[in-house]
């Protein structure tokens, strides 16, 4: 296994190489910042000079070379509105974003794994019918509308939870919630999948008539064998955390990744822009890696070469 991780961790390496070569590339062609940073009647001389001094002005193979070259060093340049390094700035909002995301996967976890079981066993049934089509309304529900939603009822009408920022748990309640629906809809929909079939299994009616009692079938038996693909997507879900803080932490005035990475969009801060999308393409490879270690746990036999 330990061949195994460390091949994976090699293979990261062109993966991460390309990454920066497609954010460095778009970064490029969204235009000269240099006008966002000067006054509206900046003199052509101005812009020029500026552009000279940033060396916006050297081919696109130059400004990539150097780009590398810091990169290698930990230096992803300055950021163009804070007028510091880029990456210090990105780390220090990093962990509002993993409290964010935490608190999403465990509001995710708590509602879909008792509601994909419970409908699973009760295929069919009215319970079922309305699990699934609550998993489909929350999947469908965008981000952004949910999130206003529950600010009006939660905040604005009934006053139980501050409208934004961030410092307590009264605060983390209303993102967690928002941007964790659309992941307990997904999953609660693979978790039922999954156990609809393990359940049908020989093992699982063979339990049964030995006569164990249905939380023990369910739970100990049928559920652990389902968790492999709740894994899967539970890792794969990584991306549409980070992605879903984007929108939720724009609506809610959280101070993490999201937030800044939208401003440094908004004001071609190429630094910030580069530097938030490497941190997250790190945290999507290093999920995938974890979830290749869970499967060993969940079942040992599993071989990996």
């Amino acid at each position: 296994m330990i061949k195994f991780l460390l091949k994976r961790i090699l293979e990261f390496i062109p993966v991460l190489l390309i990454i920066s070569f497609i954010v460095f590339s778009l970064v490029f062609v969204a235009g000269n910042p240099v006008a966002l940073m000067l006054p509206e009647d900046a003199s052509q001389e101005d812009i020029e000079q500026l552009t000279i001094a940033l060396g916006l002005d050297q081919p696109f193979i130059v400004q990539y070379g150097k780009y590398m070259l810091g990169l290698v060093q930990g230096d992803f340049g300055k950021s163009f509105r804070y007028n510091t390094d880029a990456l210090p700035l990105v780390l220090e909002r990093l962990p509002a974003t993993l409290e964010l995301a935490a608190a999403s996967m465990i509001i995710a976890i708590i509602i879909a794994i008792p509601l994909g079981i419970w409908s699973a066993t009760k295929k069919n049934s009215s319970l079922d019918l309305l699990a699934t089509g609550g998993a489909v309304i929350g999947k469908a529900m965008p981000n952004f509308w949910l999130g206003i939603m529950l600010i009006l009822l939660f905040s604005v009408t009934l006053g139980w939870f501050p409208v934004s920022g961030r410092g307590t748990i009264a605060h983390l309640i209303l993102p967690a919630i928002t941007l964790g629906t659309g992941i307990a809809a997904e999953m609660t929909r693979l978790i039922r999948s999954s156990m609809v079939e393990i359940l049908s299994q020989d093992y699982v009616r063979t339990a049964k008539s030995k006569g164990l009692r249905d939380f023990f079938v369910v739970y100990k038996h049928a559920f652990r064998n389902s968790l492999i693909p709740v894994v899967t997507i539970t890792a794969l879900q990584t991306s549409t955390l980070v992605g879903g803080a984007l929108i939720t932490e724009t609506v809610f005035s959280w101070p993490g990744l999201g937030q800044l990475l939208i401003q440094a969009v908004n004001t071609r801060d190429m630094a910030i822009v580069q530097a938030s999308v490497f941190i997250i393409a790190i945290l999507v490879i290093f999920m995938n890696l974890l979830a290749d270690v869970v499967y060993r746990i969940l079942d040992p036999r599993i071989k990996y070469s």
